[in-house]
């Protein structure tokens, strides 16, 4: 409706006259344009002047042409191409990458170039749907990053419940055909909603008793001469009451993940394997033994090889050299990225097990599916018909029927919504399996896994911190990289002469001036971090003393644990603060580079 693509059936839906709106479209065609210029498509007014530049430049109208290289420079047209291919680099797309065909790139990569011409659009208004199904976890954050800098109105559709906590300050929720607005992110939307549904069963509760009442009195007297104006009175009551609903939050989805009851240990191993693939090595002597009970996070830059480890662990890719080795009880179940293209459109869910245990009973399948929230004629329709979400619940379900061991899961989230991801969470965390899990929902891997292993310049290890670490280690990389790139502006200075040189000088001054403020931000924030972390330190070994827990240092357990509770809070706010204060100084200093 907002893009005028439906109209209100009633009342009226106004917008604010010349507001610049930008959405991410949903299908991309496959234009042989390149996608530097695909992504450039979407800042309109910039193609319109550079078009008409090209006009008046072939008519040999000069004094049009400066016009419009005036109005090119306002609308930072030199400088809109190194614009498109930063946009493009964050989304995970190579440098070379940008030179490419559009149509050469699979399905979910040209999602992401329609979501990098969005960002390209100058707008008032920014319509964002779903724009996290085909990212990764370093895109996803770095998007994350870019949506806090946008100045303008930010309306978006996510079932990424960090995604959201980190970028919205309001929630619409809807809910039976209505809009309720929550103030704050989703974790404030859902105590929110728990304390209004609460409220609401209360005072359900307490309608229906007088609807009871209201009832029996009614029927008591509405025969009698001496009751019936008060009968009467009471059915008025009962005719302008608003019926309350009943308070409704469960959940249709229960089902779990059974891990086989026989185990061998390891499950699986690699030694000295390189992994890739047409020839292409993506990881290099790989040594590991997965035992049962591992829970895993991978992380690691797009491309650095996490679903080449997955597939290889699989044996769906040959290893280039070295062992894999399986355990004799070994039982893999592989959710892989393009899994739902894996499945027989034609045939139903309940086909699709059927083939798998065909001595089976309708019944058992049929109650099983329900878990999956495929009831009665759904359980029966052909998979072609189903949604995304849909489709990957009928892979989750093929995957859980067969009791693995061992869940190798490379991006199941895609197309889930908030209530099938809190499902399978639950059912990830109560699986007594191993686990290796790629994903760039957060809020999932934080509550399934115990160990994160980093992949990454063509080796896996061991990562030592947690998520809010591998973003610091992300934000170093990309410094790293600028930094490898500086050496090469340093040897062009070399050429200058005297006054170009003392001129970029000057101007080196005017950037480490605009610099200064945000870094001496940053560093404050360290210093405070760092202090803060100290306290928890001491609190915490306080805590650790049994004797504090005696009866006569019970206000001195008190203080210890406001303290605790303080520092603990303190930590998170400025942890939050600088890594917003580092990012606005990464693209201060990307800007000031390219300027």
């Amino acid at each position: 409706m907002i893009l005028g693509q439906l109209h209100a059936d009633g009342g009226n839906f106004q917008l604010p006259g010349q507001m610049r709106i930008s959405h991410m479209a949903q299908e991309v065609t496959a234009t042989e344009r390149r996608a530097v210029d695909y992504v450039l498509d979407g800042d309109r007014e910039l193609r319109r002047v550079q078009q008409a530049l090209e006009v008046a430049d072939a008519a040999g109208d000069h004094h049009r042409s400066a016009e419009l290289h005036s109005q090119l420079d306002d609308l930072q047209g030199y400088s809109a191409e190194s614009r498109a291919r930063q946009l493009l680099a964050g989304l995970g797309f190579s440098e070379a990458d940008g030179d490419r065909l559009v149509q050469t790139f699979s399905g979910g990569w040209r999602i992401r170039l329609n979501l990098a011409q969005a960002l390209m659009c100058p707008s008032d208004l920014l319509l964002l749907d779903e724009p996290t199904n085909h990212l990764d976890l370093d895109a996803t954050i770095w998007l994350e990053q870019w949506l806090r800098q946008y100045p303008g109105t930010l309306l978006l559709i996510s079932h990424d419940r960090d995604f959201i906590d980190n970028v919205v300050e309001h929630v619409v929720h809807l809910y039976q055909q209505k809009l309720d607005i929550y103030k704050g992110n989703y974790s404030a939307f859902e105590r929110l909603r728990a304390e209004r549904l609460s409220q609401q069963q209360a005072q359900y509760e307490k309608q229906q008793e007088r609807i009871a009442e209201i009832d029996s009195f009614v029927r008591r007297f509405r025969a009698k001469a001496t009751k019936a104006k008060q009968a009467q009175s009471r059915l008025k009551e009962l005719e302008r009451m608003e019926v309350i609903s009943a308070a409704h939050i469960e959940s249709p989805f229960t089902f779990q993940f059974t891990a086989s009851e026989k185990v061998s240990n390891p499950l699986l191993k690699l030694r000295d394997a390189d992994c890739g693939y047409d020839g292409k090595t993506i990881l290099k002597q790989l040594s590991m033994n997965l035992e049962p009970g591992a829970r895993i996070g991978l992380l690691g830059p797009n491309g650095a090889g996490k679903s080449t480890l997955i597939k290889s662990l699989v044996g769906d890719q040959s290893l280039l050299s070295g062992e894999r080795g399986e355990g004799e009880h070994l039982r893999i179940g592989y959710f892989a990225q393009q899994q739902l293209e894996a499945l027989d459109l034609e045939a139903s869910p309940f086909l699709h097990i059927q083939r798998i245990s065909p001595q089976s009973s309708d019944q058992e399948i049929r109650n099983y599916l329900g878990s999956f929230d495929f009831f009665g004629d759904d359980a029966l329709e052909p998979v072609k018909r189903f949604s995304g979400g849909e489709k990957a619940r009928v892979a989750l379900a093929l995957i859980a029927w067969q009791k693995p061991n061992l869940l190798l899961l490379d991006e199941p989230t895609n197309h889930l919504d908030l209530e099938v991801r809190h499902a399978l969470t639950v059912a990830l965390q109560s699986f007594e399996g191993a686990l290796i899990l790629v994903s760039h929902d957060r809020n999932l891997l934080r509550n399934t896994v115990d160990e994160f292993w980093l992949v990454a310049d063509g080796t896996v290890a061991p990562f030592s911190g947690d998520l809010n670490d591998y973003q610091s280690w992300l934000l170093e990389q990309r410094r790293n990289e600028r930094a490898a790139r500086q050496p090469d502006t340093e040897r062009e200075s070399r050429s200058l002469n005297a006054a170009e040189r003392k001129e970029q000088k000057r101007i080196a001054a005017e950037k480490r001036a605009q610099l200064r403020p945000l870094k001496k931000a940053v560093d404050k924030l360290e210093a405070a971090l760092e202090k803060a972390q100290d306290g928890l330190v001491v609190v915490e070994a306080a805590l650790a003393d049994a004797s504090i827990y005696e009866e006569s240092n019970k206000d001195q357990l008190k203080r210890a644990l406001a303290d605790q509770a303080e520092f603990s809070k303190q930590i998170n706010e400025i942890e939050a603060d600088w890594m917003e204060q580092l990012e606005a100084l990464e693209i201060l200093e990307d800007a000031l580079n390219e300027a």
